[in-house]
């Protein structure tokens, strides 16, 4: 039988890393991943520069930037190997990076640097890697017992590293959420996060030609109680809202609740219009074109006669009516574009059968990491941070085979 200390399953973010520290620590390790590329979703991170980490996580209280049935369980690992540890490894592999927006870190060049880096890790500490080779079964006895196309291999300690469901076409798979259900672990419903959201019906044809139009708002859902708010910028597509501030509330939103946006943030609207209706001589929608982007001035102002005539002569109710409108537009999405769109996945293997210390599941020498966990971090490099932090917590706790420490 081909026998290893641990074996890793899933050659992404969070299997790679933890493979080479625990290869670095004298542990003899197989990763074992069924696409033929390693680190695919890596490689197409970050418009493929990957937004490898986010330098303002906040150590002390990680979890406000987390999502979770338990947004406490991130802690442990995320305070033990922070923001700075991995910039620190970056730094010395020598890949040149860049701050590009609230703590947001990118390779300058390629997402690439990241993946040699990490196969670069696995190779100082030994790790075999099997590329290709799917998984078929795993049964558990006094060990872990693993039949897969390159035969059985045994191990005492089994690490799933398999990621979530979203973006199919590069492998995604639910083999991790099957062998946490088949050794007794409870699941959190998936559902597809940080994704773009999708209207329907004639409702949105007057939006659907701003199509390519991006620009700075504020977004919120929820209701008082439990409100979520960012400001980030906004992309209109054919089918619906996508850019930065609508992945974000994605990961909040529920089924048929509305969201909520202020399209014209930095700008005291009402108060403009009103300065332009007692001054100007132009056509309202010129007015507004000067405030906010004039396909958007076109888009609104088209849709009500009472708006297409000079700011004077427009009457104030119809005014304030279009202020309201374009600072606080209120619309419910009828759904996303699904898992094929989502950069992660909500839910997953649920925290409380998993030791935020450790990583092992409540079945001995079962571990998880990563995404398949029931913890999602926020755009921006969080879940970079999540992976990097839960590989280095389990590689830690891997116990070392008496003959090798």
């Amino acid at each position: 039988m081909n026998t290893w200390d641990v074996v890793i399953v899933g050659a992404g973010a969070a299997g790679l890393f933890c493979a080479g520290v625990a290869g670095q620590r004298g542990l003899k390790v197989l990763v074992i991943d069924h696409s033929s590329k390693v680190a695919e979703k890596v490689r197409i991170s970050g418009g493929g520069r990957c937004n490898f980490t986010n330098r303002l996580l906040d150590a002390a209280a990680p979890q406000k930037h987390f999502i979770s049935q338990n947004p406490h369980f991130c802690r442990s690992a995320l305070s033990r190997y922070t923001p700075q540890d991995f910039i620190d490894l970056v730094q010395q592999h020598g890949i040149p990076f860049h701050e590009k927006h609230k703590g947001q870190l990118f390779c300058d060049n390629s997402a690439e640097d990241i993946i040699r880096m990490l196969l670069a890790e696995c190779q100082a500490g030994g790790v075999t890697i099997w590329s290709g080779c799917a998984v078929k079964s795993v049964v558990h006895t006094d060990a872990y017992t693993l039949e897969t196309d390159q035969g059985p291999v045994q191990t005492p300690s089994l690490v799933v590293a398999t990621g979530g469901l979203s973006i199919p076409k590069i492998g995604a798979s639910d083999w991790g959420y099957r062998i946490a259900e088949q050794f007794g672990l409870r699941l959190v419903p998936r559902r597809p996060g940080l994704v773009p959201l999708t209207f329907d019906g004639e409702a949105w044809a007057p939006y659907a030609q701003l199509a390519g139009l991006a620009l700075p708002v504020g977004i919120e859902t929820g209701d008082k109680k439990n409100r979520m708010h960012f400001d980030e910028d906004l992309l209109f597509t054919h089918r619906g809202l996508s850019g930065p501030a609508v992945l974000q509330i994605s990961s909040y939103w529920a089924d048929n609740c509305p969201i909520r946006l202020n399209l014209a943030p930095d700008v005291n609207l009402p108060e403009r219009l009103q300065e332009a209706k007692l001054r100007s001589k132009k056509l309202l929608g010129n007015e507004l074109a000067s405030l906010v982007p004039s396909r958007l001035a076109e888009a609104w102002v088209s849709q009500d006669t009472a708006l297409q005539r000079t700011s004077a002569e427009v009457p104030d109710k119809a005014l304030n009516k279009l202020a309201q409108a374009l600072c606080n537009w209120q619309l419910t999405p009828t759904g996303s574009e699904g898992y094929k769109k989502a950069e992660v996945t909500l839910g997953g293997v649920d925290t409380r059968d998993v030791s935020s210390q450790t990583m092992e599941s409540k079945h001995p020498g079962l571990y998880f990491i990563g995404e398949v966990i029931d913890v999602t971090g926020w755009l921006g490099g969080y879940n970079f941070q999540w992976a990097w932090a839960s590989a280095h917590a389990c590689a830690q706790a891997l116990p070392v085979p008496s003959n090798t420490a």
